[in-house]
């Protein structure tokens, strides 16, 4: 099996050693994303609902870069700067999983990257 890497500038650069997704087989494997804008590579601030609008935009374009759309994905896992932010990171997050949400896995962390509230990573199915 070959990996391939998947690249879109609608996604803010990685900023390390790693990918915006992996394509291994008939699976995409997102990194994780922050609500960094692609545009000016700086954090949106204000909600948590306006963060994970910008991560869930952020995923949507490694996502259609790899050919691929949320209403394939098997596995999610976020990530909370506070557990409290649950309900409403899961509102914005609920729009975008459809009907047939995928597993899902939400932790509190430490802390997240430039003071992020909201990071969510992803398991595709790519056709």
């Amino acid at each position: 099996m070959q990996k391939e890497i998947i690249f879109t500038e609608k996604t803010p650069a990685v900023v390390g050693p790693y990918s915006q997704g992996v394509k291994a087989g008939n699976l995409l494997f997102t990194a994780g994303q922050i609500a960094l804008s692609p545009s000016t590579g700086k954090m949106v601030t204000g909600s948590v609902a306006e963060e994970t609008e910008q991560v869930m935009q952020n995923l949507q374009a490694v996502l259609q870069a790899a050919g691929t759309s949320f209403e394939h994905t098997v596995k999610a896992t976020v990530l909370l700067g506070d557990m409290s932010y649950f309900a409403e990171m899961n509102q914005v997050y609920g729009k975008y999983m459809g009907d047939k949400p995928p597993a899902r896995t939400t932790y509190q962390a430490g802390a997240l990257p430039l003071g992020a509230k909201v990071e969510i990573e992803l398991v595709v199915i790519v056709d």
